[in-house]
C-alpha cells in the first residue's frame, strides 16, 4: 500500500462545530431506534389484550410532537410514539396509560430495559455483519484509505484495534468500505481484510493510502522526532514531487548518519511515498493525509471514551460501525470529482494537471468539460 505521513492540523472552530453536529446526529438517530424497540416491545407483550369486538387495546396513533432531550452530545430533538390506549385499571376503574420510553431518558425511570438493550445490540450487529457481507462488485473505488484506530472501546485481546478502509468511488463520493478488527501493524490482519474484500468483488483501487510516519518516528527518539516530523510533513506538503524529491534529499543528509533505520524507511519507500504527486492536484489535499478516517474516528474516540471493561467483540464493533455510519451521511466528496472517473480511466496528470494527446490541459478546460 501506498504510505504517506499524516498531516496534523490545527482544529479549526468550525471543524468543531461539524463534529459536534454528527455527534448529535448519532445521538438522535440511536435514541430514535431505542425508543421504537422499547415500543414495539410493549406492544408485543400487550398483543392479546383486546376488547369484547376483537380489537386491540393497545395500538400506535402516530407521533407526539418533537421534544427535546438532553444527552451527553448536547440537545437533540426525538418524535415519541403516540399511542391509543384503551386498557381500564380493575382496581380504580381508571384508564391505563401508555408510559413512552421517551421518559426512561428523561429521568423518570431507570433507563431502557436490559431486554431493548439485548435487541438493540443484536440489530446492530445484525446490520455490522450485513455490512461487511454485501457484494462489492458493482461498486468502483478508485482511492482507498486504510488505518487501524485504537479505541477505548477493549475487544477481545488487548491489543487489537479496529481495521478501517474508506474508498472513493468514480462520482468523487467517499463512504466506508469495511470495518472489522484485527492488529493495525499485522500483515495478516490486513491482508484478510482486503483478501474478504476481494472475494466479494471489489476492484483493486488506483491508489492506497495508508499512515507510515508512526513506523519512521518510532526508530528515533522522542527528542528528534519534532524535527523528523516536520520534515516528512513538508515532504507530503511539498509544490510537486521534484520539490519533494528535494525535501527527501536534504531530509536524508540531516538525519541519515544518526538515524540511518529511519531514512532508510523513507528512502526505500521513495517511490510510493511520493506516488500521489502522479493524481490530480485538486486530489492531493485528501491523498496525503489520513483524515478521512482520522477525522470521523476522532468522534468516535468521543463516544467511546467512557467504555470501560473488555467488550464482546462484535456488540463493540457494532456500536462503533453505528457512530461511523451516522458520521457517514456528512462527509463531502473530494475536490474536483469529476476527475475521479479520468483516474480510472488512466489518464495521465502531470505536476498535478491532465495530460491530453501530448498537452496540459488548463484547469478551467477540465472544469468546463
Amino acid at each position: 500500500m501506498h504510505s504517506v505521513v499524516n498531516n496534523d492540523s490545527t482544529t479549526t472552530a468550525n471543524c468543531s462545530s461539524l463534529i459536534d453536529e454528527i455527534v448529535r446526529e448519532g445521538a438522535r438517530r440511536m435514541l430514535a431506534a431505542a425508543l421504537e424497540a422499547e415500543v414495539d416491545a410493549y406492544m408485543a407483550e400487550l398483543a392479546d389484550q383486546r376488547d369484547e369486538a376483537g380489537q386491540r387495546l393497545l395500538v400506535r396513533n402516530g407521533y407526539h410532537q418533537p421534544r427535546k432531550v438532553t444527552t451527553a452530545a448536547g440537545l437533540v430533538e426525538v418524535n415519541a410514539t403516540r399511542a391509543n390506549d384503551k386498557r381500564v385499571d380493575e382496581a380504580t376503574g381508571e384508564g391505563k396509560r401508555f408510559s413512552s420510553a421517551l421518559e426512561h431518558f428523561l429521568g423518570s425511570a431507570a433507563g431502557l430495559s436490559a431486554a431493548t438493550v439485548t435487541r438493540l445490540t443484536a440489530q446492530w450487529q445484525a446490520d455490522h455483519a450485513a455490512f461487511m457481507d454485501r457484494d462489492l462488485a458493482e461498486v468502483d473505488y478508485v482511492y482507498v484509505w486504510a488505518d487501524g484506530i485504537h479505541l477505548n472501546v477493549r475487544l477481545e485481546k488487548a491489543k487489537s484495534c479496529v481495521l478501517v478502509l474508506v474508498g472513493v468511488r468514480a462520482d468523487g463520493s467517499k463512504e466506508l468500505v469495511a470495518l472489522k478488527d484485527g492488529y493495525r501493524g499485522a500483515a495478516e490482519s490486513w491482508a484478510d481484510l482486503v483478501r474478504d474484500c476481494a472475494h466479494r468483488g471489489m476492484r483493486a483501487p488506483i491508489l492506497a493510502v495508508g499512515d507510515g510516519a508512526t513506523r519512521v518516528l518510532d526508530t528515533m527518539p522522542k527528542s528528534a522526532q519534532p524535527g523528523a516530523k516536520k520534515a516528512t510533513q513538508d515532504i507530503c506538503n511539498a509544490e510537486d514531487k521534484q520539490h519533494a524529491q528535494a525535501v527527501v534529499e536534504t531530509l536524508a543528509q540531516l538525519y541519515g548518519a544518526k538515524f540511518p533505520k529511519a531514512v532508510k524507511r523513507i528512502t526505500d519507500a521513495e517511490a510510493e511515498l511520493l506516488a500521489f504527486f502522479d493524481f490530480p492536484a485538486e486530489h492531493r489535499v485528501h491523498l496525503r493525509t489520513m483524515n478521512p478516517i482520522e477525522s470521523t474516528f476522532a468522534t468516535v474516540r468521543l463516544r467511546t471514551k467512557d467504555t470501560c471493561g473488555v467488550g464482546f467483540r462484535t456488540a463493540a464493533l457494532a456500536m462503533v460501525f453505528k457512530l461511523v455510519e451516522s458520521a457517514h451521511v456528512r462527509w463531502r466528496a473530494v475536490n474536483a470529482p469529476h476527475l475521479v472517473a479520468l483516474v480510472r480511466a488512466g489518464a495521465r496528470f502531470e505536476r498535478g494537471r491532465l495530460v491530453e494527446r501530448g498537452r496540459l490541459v488548463e484547469r478551467t478546460e477540465v472544469v468546463a468539460a
